[in-house]
C-alpha cells in the first residue's frame, strides 16, 4: 500500500511565470513591478520609473558607480 503524497500548499503544482506574478500582484495587491528598461514603456514612462525607484529606494548600484 502506497502512503498519501501530500504536497503543502505553494510546493508542486503549476509554477507561475513572472509576466504573470507581476499582473496578479498588480490586480490582487496593487503591487506594482516594472522594470526599468521594460521595451512595452516609452522612454518618458521609463524616466518616471526610475525617478520613482531612486525616490522611494535610492539609486540603484550601477547608477551609483557610472555617474
Amino acid at each position: 500500500m502506497k502512503g498519501m503524497r501530500f504536497t503543502p500548499k505553494g510546493y508542486g503544482g503549476e509554477r507561475r511565470g513572472p509576466e504573470r506574478v507581476k499582473r496578479e500582484g498588480w490586480k490582487e495587491q496593487g503591487v506594482l513591478a516594472v522594470a526599468v528598461d521594460d521595451d512595452r514603456l516609452t522612454w518618458p514612462e521609463r524616466e518616471l520609473v526610475r525617478q520613482l525607484g531612486e525616490k522611494l529606494y535610492g539609486k540603484r548600484a550601477e547608477d551609483r558607480r557610472h555617474g
